[in-house]
């Protein structure tokens, strides 16, 4: 089938205009945090990922006790048969949490870049007997989600590491089901006392605003955690009042 000319230049020139979009939506410094990547969007400059070598410290016995995953659980409002997709899901410690709570009928989707990780998932899944968690290996622009196909969507402490924030966070409300949130737990940037490398950190008020550039708006916020906090989002027209008579 023939292609025309001007679809092709069309389409040449949305490239070129999304490749600079991009250029332009992040900066780069030479001087940075050591354990950052030099990479700043909106101000804040990108983390390093931690790496499968992690994985001891994502398992390690003292977690439950310091971050009281079942106050997580209970702020995402959880229903039998809701899709859940834990972004960054690591080894697992929130996706098994959250899949008993779903039940047969739901599915947690286990989103993680590297693939020791998910394998590590599988493994866990098969010997625990559990088979509503599905693995899902995302890149760093792309979550992997379907459309309209998620119920929740959960990010403990793995936003600030997300090499293309505003590419992932577009394509993360794009998945949103009608009344779906965004659930993120991040380690309070605003308290001095926390002790996480600050490019590890996230304030609430610089989530809120990287939020609002795609569409998405705070909805709650939890503050009863020892250091984190938890803040939950849905798409913005969702939660703005609705115009008055007339207009």
């Amino acid at each position: 089938m023939a292609i025309h000319p001007g679809l092709t230049m069309w389409a040449a020139g949305r490239s070129q205009e999304s490749a600079l979009q991009t250029t332009t939506r992040y900066e780069f410094r030479e001087n940075h945090d050591p354990n950052g990547t030099g990479k700043f969007y909106m101000g804040r400059e990108i983390a390093q990922v931690m790496g499968a070598g992690g994985m001891s410290w994502l398992d390690r016995p003292e977690r439950a006790e310091e971050e009281h995953p079942e106050v997580v659980i209970e702020a995402m409002d959880l229903h039998r048969g809701d899709v859940v997709a834990d972004f960054g899901a690591g080894s697992g410690f929130f996706t098994f949490r959250i899949a008993p709570k779903v039940g047969n009928t739901g599915r947690v989707l286990a989103v993680d870049i590297q693939q020791e990780m998910l394998d590590t998932i599988r493994a866990r899944a098969t010997a625990k007997g559990i088979a509503n968690v599905e693995e899902i290996r995302d890149t760093e622009t792309d979550p992997g989600l379907p459309g309209h196909s998620v119920d929740r969507v959960l990010f403990v402490d793995v936003y600030h590491e997300l090499a293309y924030p505003f590419e992932v966070m577009s394509k993360v409300r794009e998945a949103l089901k009608p009344a779906g949130r965004v659930v993120f737990v991040e380690y309070r940037k605003e308290d001095p006392r926390v002790p996480i490398k600050e490019v590890h950190k996230m304030s609430v008020e610089q989530l809120t605003r990287e939020m609002a550039v795609v569409g998405l708006a705070r909805v709650q916020l939890v503050e009863t955690l020892p250091a984190q906090h938890i803040v939950i989002f849905a798409r913005r027209e969702e939660v703005q009042p609705p115009a008055p008579p007339g207009r």
